[in-house]
């Protein structure tokens, strides 16, 4: 009868531990329903892959580099500097696909800078990142005033705008957001990747144990070079859909503490800081948290300068979940 009861102790301890990212949200979602009562619509709900598509995008990539047991500081200002080149791109060539495939280079260089001087030069990550922070939005707030603009705006009378925006606009079958398909997208690629693949595998094998990673004949620079990368990739496909969602940019403020927002939806996504561990498919749960988050503080008619003081709050949470719930498990190993 223990021995029952010992096994279905671990079982949910292991369940918790596995998907507690599902727990919080559904947690801060239903806490959403009943604080919104009779407001909540289908529409609404369906806005929260909107809202968080940006930051959600980019925190995949983030995912990725704190499973390697590095860190991001840059995807804001990444984030900054594609979107402002992005504009110049889109006014001098009235492209949809140009502009995308210039996000996605200038967000592949940007992360490739990144990743170079982290693998190979091998410099510390967060000195890395905190550099290229500053230099990043630096250079998109240069460029703006060379340019003798106050923002980049996207050309309203150019023949593609309208497809551009409406894009942005754009909802599947009259309720998905296409925000939110493209969000869910990169979910089911970025989950493929980490999970199916050789390189999924190398990336938890760095984060877990760098020494023995490479013993195994894994490609440690070059693998982190690659992890940067697409981290940077995916800033672009976020700085893509801000401008189909916005049509501007104003790079002394867009992405300003997304670095944060995105490590805080990682670790609320149950990727551990230490690395090697996680799920990536936790990140859009701790991205949509974040979102929801803000949509009950203004329910609530809060002070928006409160905000940060909740999901900060939410993140401790998170961490203390994240640190709880294996003291348990050996617990229940040890009485077992």
């Amino acid at each position: 009868m223990n021995t029952t009861k010992n096994t279905n102790k671990k079982s949910l301890t292991r369940i918790l531990g596995n998907y507690s990212f599902v727990l919080i949200f559904a947690c801060i979602l239903i806490a959403y329903l009943i604080i919104n009562a009779g407001a909540t619509t289908l529409n609404g709900v369906m806005n929260i892959l909107r809202h968080s598509a940006v930051v959600g995008i980019m925190s995949f990539g983030m995912g990725l580099v704190i499973i390697t047991s590095g860190i991001d500081l840059s995807v804001g200002s990444m984030l900054s500097l594609i979107g402002g080149l992005s504009v110049v791109t889109f006014n001098g060539t009235n492209s949809i696909a140009l502009t995308l495939l210039a996000a996605l280079a200038i967000g592949a260089a940007l992360g490739f800078i990144n990743g170079f001087l982290i693998g190979k030069v091998k410099m510390p990550p967060f000195i890395v990142t905190l550099a290229t922070m500053l230099i990043y939005r630096s250079l998109a707030q240069y460029y703006l005033r060379t340019l003798r603009l106050s923002i980049y705006n996207m050309e309203g009378t150019l023949s593609s705008y309208d497809a551009f925006y409406s894009f942005g606009q754009m909802k599947v079958a009259g309720i998905l957001p296409m925000a939110g398909v493209i969000l869910l997208l990169v979910t089911v690629i970025m989950v493929f990747l980490s999970t199916c693949t050789k390189f999924g595998k190398s990336v938890y094998a760095i984060g877990s144990n760098e020494k023995a990673a490479r013993l195994a004949g894994i490609n440690v620079e070059w693998t982190q070079v690659a992890v940067y990368t697409i981290t940077g990739l995916l800033c672009g496909v976020s700085a893509f859909m801000w401008l189909a969602m916005n049509g501007s940019v104003d790079p002394a403020t867009i992405g300003k503490s997304n670095e944060m927002y995105a490590i805080a939806a990682v670790v609320i996504g149950g990727i551990s800081m230490a690395g090697g561990k996680g799920k990536l498919l936790g990140v859009l749960f701790g991205a949509m948290s974040y979102t929801i988050i803000d949509k009950i503080i203004s329910s609530l008619g809060l002070d928006a300068l409160i905000n940060d003081t909740i999901k900060g709050s939410i993140l401790l949470l998170a961490v203390f979940v994240q640190i709880a719930i294996p003291a348990i498990r050996k617990k229940i190993r040890h009485t077992a």
